[in-house]
């Protein structure tokens, strides 16, 4: 049913909430789960040191937990494919779904609600909106609770 399973992962983020889900799904249906991050920049636009040093740190966070979230679902004995995409996020997450036949993308929400989504928006909601496949959200847990 599902041969192929997108994880989407924020740059520096440190929420494992999905990915239990995906191992499980991935189990279940020994499926390959590509591991992807999107890092979008300005530096293209602006340049200059600064903004390259931002966009430096940025990325190494991106290739960081991209590594970390493999290597766990490696682990487990998942196939997975890790990758780091130059890009504005939704765009990157719709590019992958095509690219790589996708059946399925499983993502993280902060499950924001009223004026805090409004004003801050959600990769995750637009995904859902948007995506050709299904796609699973799973709430990310409060560390105080």
């Amino acid at each position: 049913m599902y041969d192929t399973i997108l994880l989407p992962v924020a740059p520096g983020g440190t929420a494992n909430d999905a990915v239990p889900h995906v191992r499980s799904l991935a189990e279940r249906y020994d499926a390959t789960v590509h591991v992807v991050a999107a890092v979008d920049t300005i530096e293209h636009t602006l340049g200059g040191p600064r903004v390259g040093s931002l966009s430096g740190r940025v990325e190494s966070g991106a290739r960081k937990r991209v590594e970390e979230v493999t290597a766990d679902l490696e682990s487990a004995g998942i196939d997975v494919v890790g990758e780091v995409i130059h890009g504005e996020p939704l765009r990157v997450i719709d590019n992958a779904i095509t690219d790589n036949d996708v059946d399925l993308v499983v993502m993280p929400t902060h499950s924001r609600t009223g004026l805090q989504r409004v004003l801050l928006g959600s990769v995750t909601e637009k995904t859902v909106r948007t995506s050709p496949v299904p796609v699973v959200t799973v709430p990310i847990r409060d560390p105080d609770e």
